[in-house]
């Protein structure tokens, strides 16, 4: 628990960089950094997260990326905005196995719209998927 606590914008009562996403905390995804245009996440693996051969599930993965790409696009001002995903297209590259490092950059961001992308890497280094994403900026308390 130390690495939320740590992380900006984070909280026991808000780990996702200023939100809470229960179903993230269902996971076990634990966020490490957000910095405008940039976040990073660790998701430590778990049996109920893999598929039959036992390889992390590519819906966790997309799942992951989905909200990890989002907080990126909102990493300008983390708690002073929501996303809603537009589209988002994802490819499976290796086998996903292990503790898991996500990270997402957003490309370019408008007033309403940003793109990012993202990788999930396995401890060794080996990029297992990466993803592209399209969200909508919705300003929070307007």
């Amino acid at each position: 628990m130390t690495t939320l606590q740590t992380a900006p914008y984070c909280t026991e009562d808000t780990p996702y960089f200023g939100i809470d996403i229960p179903f993230m905390r269902h996971l076990g995804l634990q966020s490490e950094h957000i910095e405008d245009g940039y976040a990073r996440a660790r998701l430590p693996m778990r049996p109920e997260l893999s598929n039959s051969r036992g390889d992390v599930h590519g819906g966790t993965l997309m799942a992951v990326l989905d909200f990890l790409l989002s907080a990126a696009a909102r990493s300008h001002e983390p708690t002073g905005y929501g996303v809603a995903t537009i589209e988002m297209s994802t490819h499976f590259l290796e086998v996903a196995r292990g503790d898991l490092v996500f990270e997402a950059r957003t490309l370019k961001r408008g007033r309403s719209t940003a793109f990012c992308e993202g990788t999930a890497t396995n401890e060794d280094g080996t990029t297992v998927c990466v993803a592209r994403a399209t969200f909508r900026l919705i300003p929070r308390n307007k």
